[in-house]
């Protein structure tokens, strides 16, 4: 069996979208879902974080138990805008071998409207795996973007979340495991200035 790449990005993905994870707290989640649009509440001038991974998703929402979280979105957006996102971002934390220097690093964040860390991919139970998976966060013109131009459809997946989550809770991980999106390799640009 191959080793899963330290840092790479796995997501459920077509030849056009990509599928994102973000949580909310129903006053926002409900109407996105509903609508299949971010409501004018949602704040586009702050920086907003996405995930291509719905067990990382869970771990940051606790099975859509943590307060202002309750409502979990599965956020399908264009292929494009994501790339474009990709291409554009940093690393949110300065690192040796990716970036010359610190001053280098401390730019490229000014100028960017697009972050990225790379954080410990989940199993089902949430523990931390030994590679990591992508956050990337939007703000400015991506984070608008993002709500008004990239996104093709918008579903609530917390009965999904629930459902998986009882199902590890009484042992049947197997069972678990099967209703879990299906996250394989994203053909992405390289990102070496993303330190992968």
């Amino acid at each position: 069996m191959q080793a899963v790449p330290t840092r790479q990005i796995r997501a459920a993905h077509t030849d056009t979208t990509v599928t994102v994870y973000q949580a909310y707290a129903p006053h926002l989640g409900d109407p996105a879902a509903r609508d299949g649009r971010f409501p004018a509440a949602w704040k586009r001038e702050r920086m907003t974080w996405i995930k291509p991974s719905f067990l990382w998703m869970m771990y940051r929402c606790g099975w859509a138990t943590k307060p202002d979280q309750e409502t979990v979105l599965a956020v399908e957006i264009t292929r494009a805008g994501f790339d474009h996102a990709l291409r554009h971002a940093c690393l949110s934390h300065f690192e040796h071998g990716t970036h010359t220097d610190r001053e280098a690093w401390k730019q490229s964040l000014r100028d960017s409207s697009a972050r990225v860390q790379w954080d410990p991919e989940r199993d089902l139970h949430l523990g931390p795996l030994p590679y990591r998976s992508l956050q990337l966060g939007l703000s400015g013109p991506f984070s608008r973007a993002y709500a008004d131009e990239w996104t093709v459809s918008i579903r609530d997946v917390t009965p999904l979340a629930r459902e998986v989550h009882g199902l590890v809770r009484s042992g049947e991980t197997a069972a678990a495991r099967a209703l879990l999106p299906v996250e394989t390799p994203y053909p992405a640009d390289p990102l070496e200035h993303l330190g992968a």
